[in-house]
Order: structure tokens, then C-alpha cells, then sequence
């Protein structure tokens, strides 16, 4: 249940990105990069909503806030569907990524509310490996429709998939905060929860880090349509493509579910990183020599997504970690900052898109150094250690 709600998220990405070029045929979008906003808004609107759940599930508690939320992004979804314009539609995309924002944040809640420490970490993972299952069929599910219904089904299909997860939740989900554990929605208990989430060093470093990690998967995402059009001259092929890289970052999330609790997340998380920058300066040095060959793109972006999910899955669990106290408050700050900060590092690097593959790895180079600062300060130039963290 909490992977098909974090699914509803990546969904509402990915399913799109078949669909990019019609849109712009649709509403004739003479520069294909404006097209990357039906992207990036979708996902800034989604880092904006967090602010709002957290807070609101630690005092209501965590399924009231869903099921509203829920319920919204399938009004949301339906209004998408009939948007006139481009303008109007990111319009609504922004309004679709704010609502779909509860099922991101209170997922971390309720993984929260009941586990910490690796075995946290684990649950994560597992819950990873169902949610990156959307990547590797979202954009195929994409053509599919594309051959029988317009861009505006895809749509559809999103407030038809929002509504089968309400009826889910709404009878099987629990509430997993109790009364006695809820926090008034007030001033000065938002106040104090984000002062301890900046000021708290493991909670607001590895958030950065995981800022810029995230900026480097998003640049990928919303121009992977661009770059097999413009580059590889095979749009057809970015389906299964596409699949083949998410498919590591699945394998790599259930690699971790199985060894992080006796090889530690930090450890994991640091050796990912450390990898991560590696193969992305590898890939960097081939695109810059230019026509690099699809096989090639694809088997080094597979290995960086692979990294990705390595580190990313730890970084996170190990961010909130410190947070029990005020887990809901703490998961929104925590991805106001990350995905609002990725949404504009990754529209930032896509934006370099000319023609070439290059700007996609070395950007992601920079994002992965950037990350490895931040650990490294965190850390204080420690890294790879195994550390043994409680409830």
C-alpha cells in the first residue's frame, strides 16, 4: 500500500513522457525545453504541498490527511485531462504535484511511525523496489494509450489510478499515530520542528545531499524524450530503454534490503556515492568525445541509477533518523527542500540540452560531488563507517 501510494507520484511523471511531443504538437510549442515544465512544475508542486501534510498529519493524524489528499488528486487529474492550453495545463500540473504531495510525505511518516534505524532503511527499500517497478512500465503503459487514446486519456488514466488507491486506503489503511503522540498545529511547534530539522547536522546535510541527487535523476527524466529524439534518433526505443535503466535502480534497492542491516546504511550509502561519481565522470569523458553509441548510454545510465537508488534510499532513512519526535513535520521540511531544490537542479541542467548527451552525465557529476560534500561535512570526513543507530 505505501509503495502504490508513493507510485501515484512517479506515475504522474513518468506516464508522461511518451506524451511530451504530442502535447507540444497540441498546443504548438515552438521550443521543445518548455515541454520540460509539464515535468518540473508537476514535481515543485509536489515539494510546495509537502509543507502543508506533514504538519497537518502530525496533528490530525495520518489518514485523514491522505484520504483528502488522495481524493484531490483524482479531482485534479480529471481537470488535467482538459486543460486548453499549455499554460493552463502546468497551471494544473502544479495544483495535481501540490495534492499528490500527502502520499509522499505521510509514506515516510507511517515508515517512521513504526520502524527506525536500518530496519527502517530495509522497509524503505522494500518499498522502493514496488515503487521503481512505475518507471520500468509507466512510460510504456504511455505508448499503449497513446495508441488508442489521446494525451489527455493519460490523464484520465492517472484519476482512475488515484481513485482505486483511495478505495485501498480508505479500507485497509490504520492510523498509525495514536492521540496521546500528536502535536498541535501551531506556530511555534512549526517553528521549533524546523529549526531542529536545519539545525540538526545528520537531518539537514544528508537532505542536501539528497538535493542533489535527486536534481541529477529529475535533469535525466525530463529530458530523456529529447535526447532519443534529438540525439539517438530513436524515440521509440526511450520506452524500453528507459526500463532497462529503472530496472537497476530496482535491483540495486533490493540489494539493499537484503544486506543493510548487517553492512550498515552509512556505509552503503557512502560506497553508492563514492561509485556514483565514478561512473558519471566515466560517462562524461565518452559523451564529450561525442557519438557515443545507445548500448553505451544506456548500460552507464543503468549504472548510475543503480548508484543512485543505493544511496538515496540510505540517505534518507538516515536524514530522518533523528526525527521520530516530530516524524510528519520533519518528512515535509525535509522534502520541501529536496524536491523543490532537485526540481530546480535538474531543470537547471536540463536546460543545457542542445543536442548533445553531454550535458546529462557531467551534470550529474557536479550533483554527485555537491552530495559528496555534504556527507563528507556530516561525517566529518569519516566515511564508510558502520554506525549503530537505535530507535
Amino acid at each position: 500500500m505505501m509503495a502504490a501510494l508513493m507510485a501515484l507520484h512517479a506515475f504522474g511523471i513518468d506516464a508522461m513522457l511518451p506524451a511530451l511531443p504530442d502535447i507540444g504538437r497540441a498546443f504548438a510549442v515552438p521550443d521543445g525545453n518548455e515541454l520540460q515544465w509539464i515535468v518540473t512544475i508537476f514535481v515543485m508542486g509536489a515539494g510546495a504541498g509537502q509543507l502543508l501534510y506533514g504538519p497537518l498529519s502530525d496533528r490530525l493524524g495520518r489518514r485523514p490527511v491522505i484520504l483528502v489528499g488522495l481524493a484531490l488528486y483524482v479531482v485534479m487529474s480529471l481537470v488535467a485531462s482538459a486543460a486548453p492550453s499549455l499554460g493552463s495545463l502546468l497551471v494544473v500540473r502544479a495544483a495535481q504535484g501540490f495534492v499528490v504531495a500527502a502520499s509522499n510525505v505521510i509514506t515516510r511518516s507511517i515508515v517512521r511511525d513504526q520502524y527506525s534505524g536500518a530496519r527502517m532503511a530495509r522497509v524503505m527499500s522494500m518499498i522502493f523496489i514496488v515503487f521503481l517497478s512505475v518507471p520500468i512500465l509507466a512510460p510504456s503503459v504511455g505508448q499503449l494509450l497513446l495508441l488508442v487514446v489521446s494525451w489527455r486519456g493519460i490523464f484520465a488514466t492517472l484519476a482512475v489510478l488515484g481513485a482505486c488507491v483511495f478505495t485501498w486506503v480508505a479500507l485497509r489503511l490504520p492510523e498509525t499515530l495514536p492521540p496521546e503522540r500528536r502535536r498541535p498545529l501551531s506556530a511555534a511547534h512549526l517553528s521549533q520542528a524546523a529549526w531542529f530539522v536545519f539545525t540538526e547536522p545528520t537531518s539537514i546535510l544528508y537532505t542536501l545531499a539528497m538535493t542533489a541527487m535527486f536534481g541529477s535523476l529529475l535533469a535525466y527524466v525530463s529530458t530523456v524524450p529529447q535526447i532519443f529524439t534529438g540525439a539517438f534518433h530513436a524515440p521509440k526505443l526511450m520506452a524500453g530503454t528507459f526500463a532497462f535503466c529503472a530496472s537497476a535502480m530496482g535491483v540495486a534497492s533490493y540489494f539493499n534490503s537484503r544486506i543493510v542491516e548487517r553492512v550498515g546504511m552509512h556505509r552503503i550509502s557512502h560506497i553508492a556515492l563514492v561509485s556514483f561519481i565514478g561512473i558519471t565522470a566515466c560517462h562524461s569523458i565518452v559523451a564529450y568525445q561525442g557519438s557515443e553509441p545507445l548500448v553505451v548510454f544506456a548500460l552507464f545510465q543503468a549504472a548510475t541509477m543503480a548508484m543512485f537508488g543505493l544511496a538515496v534510499s540510505n540517505f534518507g532513512a538516515i536524514a530522518m533518523q533523528p526525527m521520530g519526535a516530530i516524524a510528519g513535520s520533519a518528512a515535509s521540511l525535509q522534502g520541501v527542500i529536496s524536491t523543490i531544490g532537485g526540481a530546480a537542479v535538474g531543470s537547471l541542467i536540463g536546460q543545457q540540452w542542445s543536442g548533445s548527451v553531454f550535458f546529462l552525465p557531467m551534470g550529474a557529476l557536479v550533483c554527485g560531488i555537491a552530495a559528496l560534500g555534504c556527507v563528507l561535512i556530516a561525517e566529518k570526513a569519516r566515511l564508510f563507517r558502520r554506525i549503530e543507530m537505535g530507535a
